[in-house]
């Protein structure tokens, strides 16, 4: 397990922790050790230098898991440029979006996807390169840049209006990639596969988190479920992170078992286990500790449950990750058992870029009782704290449901909708209703010929006022850019 230092160092000189000939990357183009990763940084970064760019600009990415997208996070920031990740299932309206907001530069894509961009989607001052432009005889240095630069704007789904990019400094994710190996006890023999997109803060860690700990990862974009289980056993990968949907679609696939065996750890953010994965996971994969996680991409990583934990609280998301100071706080403000989730400490990012006003709704002062000072990300998310000093997850303000009264957690009703097998997903909503003020609606995944079955079950599972008035049935349910289930669609089709 790696030393927890809470001293930050350039991003860009993450190869350095690696033994220069163990293994840093291997995909299909074969294996980059750790030194030359540094060298390719440093070439990629020389020829980024060489566009003749200002230091602060900002280089955009639209890539699926090539090398450059891999190794431009480092080689951007190498050459004193923000980095600026775009998920490739992105369309090009938000595309364009992303380039106009975030003032890009300059573009690296293929051919491929830059045919689709129309007149205007890429300003006048923002060259658009391809891959093979980004070589150099030359190369650069590891940075000594002041840890709060800005090193990175992650655009998050935008599941509420328009993307908005986070700004995340060198500490920010120098730290989060220490906190993260440091807790998952990442050694430098484990293998990692990387099936979350790179402009996803928790599919970009895997790289970072990875490379602190001197591993190896392997990048995969992945269409279906049998493609993950080809990579653990061609990669002999023992590490595996996913989000909800992910591990729905794995744990219905056949695994044989010496491919299960392999796995090691299992990690899950974007969205809670239920119990019911939970258990599942745990009898699929017995050999592999789980990890459930909480985490905003404001503040990256909050909390982590110990896999020792998981059994006895398999609805817990844990306690705070390091280096992150977690914090329930109540309408009054004061400390409480229930209430809203604060991060405060320094994973918090530096705020969203250029949107001062949504900047002040989330990023306000830590509370009086906190230990860390400066400015605290704001969830919007209640949780519980229990007596044993673990969290519990009970919904987001925004989408509590008010029926009768009550104010019920969308994700207690899923959590009870998935307990019993009828479907395997499920997503909880409020309606206008003239007697209730909202009534519960469930989309679920599936054809409805156990709907009588799930309704028996439900009445004695819940009481009264948390009873579902209608089942949506779906055969597929939507996803947005980061594979978790896209609950602004959902809830406009209703």
């Amino acid at each position: 397990m790696i030393e927890l230092d809470p001293v930050p160092r350039p991003l860009d000189s993450l190869p350095s922790r690696g033994a220069p000939d163990a293994v840093a990357l291997e995909d299909k183009a074969g294996t980059l050790s750790y030194g030359e990763l540094e060298a390719a940084v440093g070439e990629m970064a020389a020829a980024l230098q060489d566009l003749g760019l200002h230091p602060g600009d900002r280089v955009a990415t639209w890539l699926p898991k090539t090398r450059t997208a891999c190794l431009m996070p480092l080689a951007a920031v190498r050459a004193g440029l923000v980095h600026v990740p775009i998920n490739p299932v992105l369309k090009r309206a938000q595309v364009a979006h992303i380039l106009a907001d975030s003032g890009a530069r300059a573009l690296v894509s293929q051919q491929a996807r830059t045919s689709v961009l129309e007149a205007g989607d890429v300003g006048a001052d923002c060259r658009v390169l391809s891959e093979a432009e980004l070589s150099c005889e030359r190369t650069l240095p590891v940075s000594d840049v002041d840890t709060d630069t800005l090193a990175a704007i992650l655009y998050t789904s935008g599941s509420t209006g328009r993307p908005k990019g986070v700004m995340l400094s060198h500490a920010n994710l120098w730290l989060g990639a220490i906190s993260v190996a440091h807790y998952l006890k990442v050694e430098s023999e484990d293998c990692v596969l990387g099936v979350l997109p790179l402009s996803f803060d928790y599919g970009q860690n895997q790289l970072f988190s990875t490379w602190a700990a001197g591993a190896r990862v392997v990048p995969l974009d992945y269409l279906t479920a049998r493609d993950v289980i080809k990579a653990v056993e061609r990669f002999g990968i023992t590490s595996l992170a996913g989000v909800p949907p992910l591990w729905v679609q794995l744990l219905e696939a056949d695994w044989p078992v010496e491919a299960a065996s392999k796995l090691r750890r299992l990690t899950n953010s974007g969205g809670a286990l239920t119990p019911k994965m939970v258990r599942d996971l745990r009898t699929r994969f017995p050999q592999a500790d789980l990890y459930p996680m909480y985490g905003l991409t404001e503040a990256f990583r909050s909390t982590y449950l110990d896999p020792t934990l998981v059994d006895a609280n398999p609805d817990s998301i844990g306690a705070a990750v390091p280096f992150a100071e977690i914090l329930v706080v109540g309408p009054d403000g004061a400390a409480a058992s229930q209430g809203e989730l604060v991060h405060a400490g320094p994973l918090v990012a530096q705020g969203y870029w250029r949107d001062a006003e949504r900047t002040a709704q989330r990023f306000r002062p830590a509370p009086a009782f906190a230990r860390s000072g400066g400015m605290a990300v704001w969830s919007g998310d209640t949780v519980r704290l229990d007596a044993d000093g673990l969290l519990r997850f009970v919904g987001r303000d925004d989408e509590m449901i008010k029926s009768a009264g009550n104010r019920i957690s969308p994700t207690e009703i899923e959590e009870a909708v998935l307990a019993g097998g009828e479907t395997g997903e499920a997503a909880a909503f409020g309606i206008p209703d003239e007697r209730l003020g909202q009534a519960i609606v469930v989309v679920v995944r599936g054809d409805g010929s156990r709907e009588a079955e799930l309704r028996e079950r439900l009445r004695r599972d819940l009481p009264s006022f948390m009873q579902p008035a209608r089942y949506d049935w779906r055969a597929e349910l939507p996803r947005n850019a980061n594979g978790k289930l896209d609950r602004t669609a959902l809830k406009g089709s209703l």
